[in-house]
């Protein structure tokens, strides 16, 4: 493809901004995001154990998920670690069974498959190599 790196910019943008975004207006108010969300997840068989750690992981994963693939740095890992971050997102909310959650988890999800997708086809790299 002759345009592939401004049409996989244009591609990566919305990705990447909602992700970046999510993270970065939660990294101020980290404790508040999350007592709201042991709180949230406190009906979940998933202990506060695991929910404490991971509140505070989330809003940084999310930013740095997000600033990577708005950067174009590494990319096949951002996606790589988007769709495992979706996939941990959609496990918590199955736990206490927040559907309408899932649906933005999965349309997430979708969009960095076809991300990925656009990325293997047009760029030529295969998927046996991550460091792009």
């Amino acid at each position: 493809m002759k345009d592939f790196k401004t049409a996989f910019f244009f591609l990566r943008l919305p990705i990447a901004v909602s992700l970046a975004g999510h993270g970065l207006v939660r990294l101020p108010k980290l404790q508040a995001f999350s007592d709201w969300m042991v709180k949230t997840m406190e009906k979940s068989a998933l202990p506060e154990v695991v929910i404490v750690p991971f509140s505070y992981f989330l809003p940084v994963a999310e930013a740095a998920i997000g600033i990577l693939l708005l950067t174009g740095y590494k990319s096949k890992l951002a996606i790589y670690s988007g769709l495992v971050l979706m996939s941990m997102l959609i496990m918590g909310s199955c736990s206490i069974e927040n559907w309408t959650a899932i649906e933005a988890q999965l349309l997430h999800s979708a969009y960095l498959a076809g991300l990925f997708w656009f990325f293997i086809r047009y760029s030529g790299e295969t998927t046996d190599k991550i460091s792009t």
